[in-house]
């Protein structure tokens, strides 16, 4: 059973706040057991997937992270229009997790009390944003580029250098050891454990993005 499994059976009994104890006299099983599948130390049967995935009322694929969608069910519909159902649904999952991801974002930036930080954060992302719909916009045949300064064959060049210097800004204000260090960071609770805590089912997916981006970055390792 792969890392995601563990830890997403650990945020579902958060998201309920339920104790381990709890939750493993529901799943029929002994809370020492619980424990080594919530820390990955074991490897449980398909049984306790099928019967963890109807306790907290998501897909089996949710639970072994194929899937960022907790429900899913397209029994009903016919075979011609489920293919379009499955596109929307999927865009609008992937909007809700990177929405409720930089929610939490910028909530621990306002906790943080920086404008600098949050400024920072903000154009960082803005460029991502910009890049994106820079290439969406010139796959079309014919476009007016009247509405950007700056030429297509410079912008992905000189728009990824910036995002290069704005991350580079960002970590020095997130490295304790820089002269550009905000010092309210160092008073930010973040684990695992405040996140299900605080965001309830936004943290979801937040650990659904990281799964998928780690997921990204292991392929390039």
């Amino acid at each position: 059973m792969n890392r995601d499994f563990a830890r997403t059976i650990t945020l579902l009994r958060k998201e309920k706040k339920l104790s381990q104890k709890d939750a493993a006299e529901a799943l029929g099983i002994s809370q020492s057991l619980l424990s080594h599948y919530e820390k990955g130390i074991r490897e449980c049967g398909l049984s306790f997937v099928v019967k963890a995935a109807d306790y907290y009322n998501v897909t089996c694929d949710y639970l072994l992270g194929r899937t960022a969608e907790r429900h899913y069910d397209i029994s009903e519909l016919s075979e011609e229009s489920s293919a379009s159902f499955k596109q929307s649904t999927a865009g609008a999952i992937n909007r809700r997790l990177l929405d409720n991801t930089a929610g939490i974002i910028y909530d621990y930036l306002t906790k943080a009390g920086n404008r600098k930080l949050t400024r920072t954060v903000t154009g960082y992302l803005m460029l991502s944003e910009y890049k994106v719909f820079r290439l969406l916009y010139h796959a079309t045949p014919a476009v007016d580029e009247g509405m950007f300064t700056v030429p297509k064959h410079q912008y992905r060049g000189y728009a990824t250098a910036a995002q290069e210097k704005v991350f580079t800004d960002l970590a020095c204000m997130t490295d304790p050891v820089s002269d550009s260090y905000v010092q309210n960071l160092a008073q930010l609770n973040i684990s695992p454990e405040t996140i299900a805590e605080d965001y309830a089912e936004a943290a979801s997916a937040l650990f659904n993005v990281i799964r998928h981006a780690e997921s990204a970055v292991q392929k390039i390792k």
